[in-house]
């Protein structure tokens, strides 16, 4: 049993969370997901991944996906949001430089010194896409810690 938290509330803890989990689908339907840094900004949430990464083969085979935050350690702690979404390669360029503008902002002191990362990765790294996640329908959130003030 939770308790839901209002749609606002919602999009304050996707804004505010350091990490989601991304789920995205295999051709034969079954699910992917892996931790990323996102940014919400009017009402998308974007994250970058590389343009040559198995989860862009996997979006481009299939836009439905879902974003996963939580928080809590505790059971009275527990608080999650999921986001039902339809994940988009963003091909504008001045979209993908506002995303991306405020994932380095968000992220700003996170990301591994490039001169001590192994040649492959920063190559791998060198050539990103920026993905925009439309939510699809009402975030769907629970909230233990609210539910023990009701």
């Amino acid at each position: 049993m939770g308790f839901r938290l209002t749609e606002q509330e919602a999009w304050e803890k996707v804004a505010t969370a350091h990490e989601s989990v991304l789920t995205t689908l295999r051709a034969d339907g079954r699910p992917v997901s892996l931790p990323v840094w996102h940014v919400a900004v009017d009402g998308a949430v974007y994250v970058r991944t590389p343009r040559r990464s198995k989860k862009m083969i996997r979006v481009g085979n299939d836009p439905r996906g879902s974003l996963l935050v939580s928080t809590g350690t505790a059971w009275a702690e527990l608080e999650a949001v999921v986001l039902e979404v339809r994940i988009e390669v963003v091909d504008d360029d001045d979209e993908a430089a506002r995303a991306t503008a405020a994932i380095a902002q968000k992220y700003d002191g996170m990301f591994a010194p490039q001169d001590q990362l192994p040649a492959a990765v920063v190559a791998t790294y060198d050539d990103m896409a920026v993905l925009r996640l439309e939510p699809c329908g009402r975030p769907l959130t629970w909230s233990n810690a609210a539910l023990l003030q009701r």
